[in-house]
């Protein structure tokens, strides 16, 4: 079936098209375009960009369909504007054998909502001391592209190392979640003034950067790509720069709640701000706006993490580190990246789909909008406003550091291959 989309802004620049989608791919742009018996999306002037890819996302299934399944998780990421997720491999049974990798694979294309790609674990269960079966996931149905023990740090440099050798031999990327386990045991919140005055186990910024250093050295022996996940501090934009300087093949992401929450949240002790690696001091925060809007740091993920209420709701150093954000993240740059006039809606495009595409190697993700692209689209309108209420999102877990939070922006229609998979707040099948 085709679609015709009435009216919108390319990239949120020029005058109003209209857009024409047809077995999967953009047919037509032009004015005032015969619907015939296409479907017709109004546009009223809104943002037409290339569907959203996020490189970190926790879908929880197998093992812990209680807080989220790929089913809801991806019913979340269409909301959102996502076209593509990757989904990581800290499940139970962990995504170390191409048995798991299969099935997520499988489960996403039956639910059909976004494309779920699998992570493979580096190491087997995650435990950092036997590599995982990269090679035969990398050539399973599934074609595992990217590898993470992401939760826990690939902490040993030889086993590092080898994986790094592997990856480069297979043509995968390995992203790395990048703590030194012995500077943060029993730490629960960033080490600064307000985790010593509220008498919270601290995180030093080390921990981060010292990881990020050594596996910027190992990159460049191996002659392999690393991705740095979820970047946090201002010291690790200062080694992605020396890095990139260098001629280092190493890229970064950056969360949108690392980009608008800082630890000032932990006043309350609400669990809800517990996440890993901890929301940081409003420095950082500034220095990783300002990195995301240089090219320092290459894209935004979500670490969209769903937990159970009981999870949350303890005592801070006892909770389950975590956050929502497949639905909020638009949101969340619309805020602090486009409010703040350090990325116009192209520059959107780029952190939030080509970038993490091209990193990915997805060649049907995050292309031009131009007549023969595949037609995985996002409709925004960024003059719409909301208040995030945690029951009204698709996610089974409430866990968002958003609740009540009134944000710009909102995604109205997201098309994948020309097919309409959530419009008007509602995913395929509910409207």
């Amino acid at each position: 079936m085709s679609s015709l989309i009435r009216n919108v802004r390319l990239y949120g620049e020029g005058e109003p098209v209209d857009v024409r989608l047809d077995e999967g791919e953009i047919r037509e742009i032009g004015t005032t375009l015969d619907a015939g018996d296409a479907e017709i999306v109004e546009g009223a002037g809104q943002i037409l960009l290339p569907g959203f890819v996020d490189l970190h996302t926790h879908l929880r299934e197998p093992g812990r369909e209680d807080t989220e399944t790929i089913e809801s998780g991806s019913a979340a990421a269409a909301l959102g504007g996502y076209t593509a997720v990757f989904a990581m491999a800290n499940t139970s049974p962990v995504a170390d054998t191409a048995v798991i990798t299969d099935h997520v694979w499988r489960r996403g294309q039956e639910v059909g909502l976004v494309d779920v790609h699998p992570v493979g674990a580096v190491t087997v269960g995650l435990e950092g001391k036997q590599l995982a079966e990269m090679g035969t996931m990398a050539t399973s149905v599934a074609g595992v592209r990217m590898f993470s023990d992401d939760g826990h740090c690939v902490h040993d440099p030889l086993i590092m190392r080898r994986a790094l050798e592997y990856a480069h031999s297979l043509g995968v990327l390995v992203a790395q979640h990048a703590e030194e386990p012995r500077l943060t045991k029993g730490a629960v919140a960033h080490e600064g003034p307000n985790a010593a005055r509220l008498g919270l186990a601290g995180w030093p910024r080390a921990a981060e950067e010292s990881i990020v250093a050594r596996d910027a050295l190992l990159a460049r022996d191996a002659g392999a790509r690393v991705h740095i996940c979820h970047a946090s501090t201002a010291g690790t934009v200062e080694l992605l720069k020396w890095a990139k300087g260098q001629g280092i093949s190493i890229t970064a992401e950056v969360t949108p709640h690392h980009l608008l929450l800082d630890d000032s949240r932990l006043e309350t002790y609400d669990a809800v701000n517990k996440v890993n690696p901890p929301l940081r001091e409003a420095s950082d925060v500034a220095a990783l706006r300002t990195a995301l809007a240089e090219g320092v740091i290459d894209c935004v993920a979500t670490d969209h993490a769903p937990h159970a209420e009981q999870d949350k709701c303890c005592e801070f150093a006892a909770a389950r580190p975590g956050m929502l954000g497949l639905e909020t993240a638009l949101s969340v740059i619309a805020e602090t990246m486009v409010a703040a006039g350090l990325l116009d809606w192209r520059g959107v495009a780029r952190v939030m789909s080509e970038n993490p595409a091209r990193i990915a190697g997805l060649d049907d993700q995050g292309r031009p909008l131009a007549v023969g692209e595949p037609a995985n689209l996002v409709l925004i309108d960024p003059d719409a406003t909301w208040t995030v209420r945690s029951a009204e999102l698709a996610s089974i877990s409430t866990n968002t550091p958003f609740e009540a939070m009134t944000l710009p922006a909102r995604v109205t229609a997201t098309f994948l291959r020309g097919r309409i998979t959530a419009r008007d707040g509602k995913p395929s099948g509910a409207f």
